[in-house]
């Protein structure tokens, strides 16, 4: 963001031309939340407490009258200038109730604890009833990791400036944050940078498809049976022409659509139509398991590796394997355990994540309820998936169905941010309280949406 805006100041762009695009686009989401009504506004003393001045003469000059508290006078050139273009007066004493509240105390680049007046205003903030919209970043939120610097407030709207922001996509900060939408302030930006997720289209079948050619995927199954069923029931769901299961149990439920290859691991694994490969929903982690591992990563084949998996896997294991074609899906504490397994000293799940992918070369989807992937194509956030999700198996069926993606084109980093839309879609669509084995069912519907 620091080197966008130089780049335009650079080419002739006042920066309090890009302060006054920031606070008049701001000002049109706000009056539309305000529709008349008395607004308040809490500057800082940097130049998004400038962007809050702009906000206030914007309004005073429709009408729609409010008050500006600032705890401090503006320390920026630009902030000063924008404090001197607001022709109304600073109020003073405890806020006002009922109110649509802005909160402009501190934008991006905050790295320091939050205290003194302006944590007492934050804390005053989130006592007092109106509704509430951030600019930029909540008060107490470090841009870059989400980090909780001071008293958090849960806001009805926050307006990222210019461009997205990480916190805007990693928690706790993204959970305090309410509907979330962009202002477009003319920046330019490289190709490359991390970014959201665009919703993916999902092309059907060609005319002269067959099971083959959509995709072979086989899953692995282990000690636990009924984790890899899940996983096989979303696979069966998204896309992929034929599932197999590759297992030495007996499975008396199993679904007449899934086939059951129960001989030999090794020679199922020979089989060159095998497009994928899902190893780790109910993998077990005693030496057998680890065979089995050993032995699907020697098949040489598109994988994706989850759950159990995870906690066996070590880098001897991938030495000398294209690892572009595998994807990784770990949850907090898996990714903890890879990132220890492979050498890896880093904090928080942005860092982790594409520390893992550089050292690897496997694409990272640290799932949850803030879900981050580091792949091929760089790092992509995606919004906030329905909180109904953190059931029991829901992790099975999202694998599932980033295995069944995989094997249908091949592309580890294409299948995992398809997979992701396609489980927030179907816990959308399953609605309250929902099993793993509906989350499972719903990814029919899910996938049609995306066609």
């Amino acid at each position: 963001m620091r080197a966008a805006e130089k780049a335009a100041m650079d080419a002739g762009t006042s920066e309090w031309e890009l302060m006054r695009r920031s606070g008049e686009g701001a000002a049109r989401w706000i009056t539309r939340i305000a529709a008349g009504g008395p607004v308040c506004l809490l500057c800082g003393p940097g130049n998004n407490g400038g962007d809050g001045y702009v906000i206030a003469e914007y309004l005073r000059q429709l009408g729609n009258g409010g008050e500006v508290f600032a705890p401090k006078p503006p320390a920026t050139e630009t902030a000063r200038k924008a404090r001197e273009a607001f022709s109304g007066e600073i109020a003073s004493g405890p806020l006002p109730s009922n109110r649509v509240f802005v909160d402009c105390l501190f934008g991006y680049g905050l790295t320091r604890e939050v205290e003194g007046e302006f944590a007492d205003l934050l804390r005053a903030l989130g006592e007092t009833k109106g509704q509430k919209i951030a600019i930029d970043i909540p008060s107490s939120i470090a841009s870059d990791s989400g980090q909780q610097l001071g008293p958090l407030v849960r806001y009805d709207l926050t307006l990222a400036l210019g461009a997205w922001k990480r916190a805007h996509f990693v928690m706790p900060a993204m959970a305090s944050m309410g509907q979330k939408r962009l202002v477009d302030i003319g920046l330019d930006f490289p190709v490359g940078l991390p970014r959201l997720s665009a919703e993916p289209h999902i092309d059907p079948p060609a005319p002269d498809a067959h099971k083959y050619r959509r995709g072979l995927l086989a899953i692995v199954a282990g000690d636990m049976p009924g984790a890899s069923l899940l996983a096989a029931q979303a696979a069966l769901r998204s896309g992929a022409g034929y599932v197999k299961l590759l297992s030495d149990h007996s499975h008396p439920d199993v679904p007449a659509e899934l086939v059951v290859d129960d001989g030999p691991l090794a020679e199922a694994l020979e089989d060159e139509r095998i497009g994928a490969l899902l190893i780790g929903p109910g993998l077990g982690r005693t030496p057998a398991a680890r065979d089995r591992l050993s032995a699907a990563l020697a098949a040489k084949r598109p994988i994706v590796l989850d759950a159990d998996a995870l906690h066996l896997l070590d880098p001897t294991m991938i030495s000398g394997a294209d690892t572009a074609n595998i994807a990784i899906t770990p949850h907090e504490g898996e990714l903890a355990q890879l990132c220890e397994a492979f050498g890896i000293e880093t904090e928080g799940k942005i860092a982790k994540a594409q520390a893992l992918n550089a050292e690897t070369g496997m694409a990272v989807l640290a799932k949850g309820p803030d879900t981050v992937l580091a792949g091929q194509r760089g790092t992509r956030f995606f919004e906030r998936g329905p909180a109904w999700l953190s059931a029991a198996g829901t992790g099975d069926v999202l694998a599932g169905i980033s295995a069944s993606r995989l094997a249908v084109h091949g592309e580890a980093h294409r299948a995992l941010e398809e997979a992701v839309w396609l489980h927030h879609e179907a816990a959308r669509i399953a609605g309250a309280a929902f099993t793993a084995g509906y989350l499972a069912r719903a990814v029919k519907p899910a996938l049609e949406a995306f066609l």
